[in-house]
């Protein structure tokens, strides 16, 4: 699936002085946002989704989570419930008037442990230091790019924080996101895979991803090679991420 990560693909520029860049672009499709809801509500919680990520992501009462690409906000509104008065929601998302249709609902069913914020596309707009979870629940194969929004994201996480990734194992183009490119991308921003698996109930696998080390400056990361002659990798577990220079696309002995 993937090749070693060579520094050979194009950079992202950034013309205003004092932006950190150029961050490298990443070598594969990207899928349009075709709607705000994956499924509806009531078909998911039939599955038990939301609950089953929920108790294997470790969400607990007093918890800060935020919801990237929340959408709708269906794990916003369950995220509020779980954590509770103690706890707090950032809803996030980069199209307006999706984050305004949220705010509405948050309004109505008076969430008060709620705040909900518009993103971009390559900033999720997230305080330092705030979060023990952040969810990026079937949208990551939307992030058109990738290593500057991890690497933007890194900042806001917790010291015993985690990244909660949910999604199909299948090409990017299809809506998915195969395995092993998603450890790739995160490996090359510095975050560890902490666990995988698959979660059929939520329409592919659970993945978790920590921070480790200092963040890497832009010039220093180095992108994953994507091969689209290749089917996406299983979801085995995994509990170490892939070293940048790696070859990953091999077959798994």
């Amino acid at each position: 699936m993937l090749g070693g990560c060579d520094g050979s693909q194009p950079l992202i520029r950034h013309d205003d002085k004092g932006e950190p860049g150029p961050f490298p672009a990443a070598d594969r499709p990207v899928a349009h946002i075709v709607s705000s809801r994956w499924s509806n509500e009531e078909a998911r919680d039939r599955l038990n989704e939301a609950t089953i990520v929920m108790d294997r992501a470790k969400i607990r009462p007093g918890m800060t989570v935020a919801d990237i690409g929340a959408g709708e906000g269906y794990y916003t509104i369950r995220l509020a419930q779980r954590v509770g008065k103690d706890g707090r929601v950032l809803a996030e998302d980069i199209m307006p008037a999706v984050r305004d249709a949220l705010a509405e609902r948050v309004a109505r069913e008076r969430l008060d442990n709620v705040s909900v914020r518009l993103g971009v596309p390559a900033d999720p707009k997230l305080p330092d230091a705030s979060f023990d979870r952040i969810f990026m629940v079937h949208m990551y194969h939307e992030i058109e790019q990738p290593y500057e929004f991890l690497w933007r994201m890194r900042p806001s996480l917790r010291p015993e924080g985690l990244v909660v990734v949910v999604d199909a194992n299948r090409l990017v183009v299809d809506h998915g996101t195969p395995p092993a490119l998603l450890r790739c991308e995160f490996a090359a921003v510095g975050y560890q895979l902490v666990g995988m698996e698959n979660m059929p109930s939520a329409g592919g696998y659970f993945a978790t991803f920590k921070a480790v080390g200092p963040r890497p400056a832009p010039g220093a990361i180095k992108p994953c090679r994507l091969r689209p002659s290749q089917q996406p990798a299983g979801t085995q577990a995994d509990n170490g991420a892939a070293p940048k220079h790696q070859m990953v696309d091999e077959p798994n002995p």
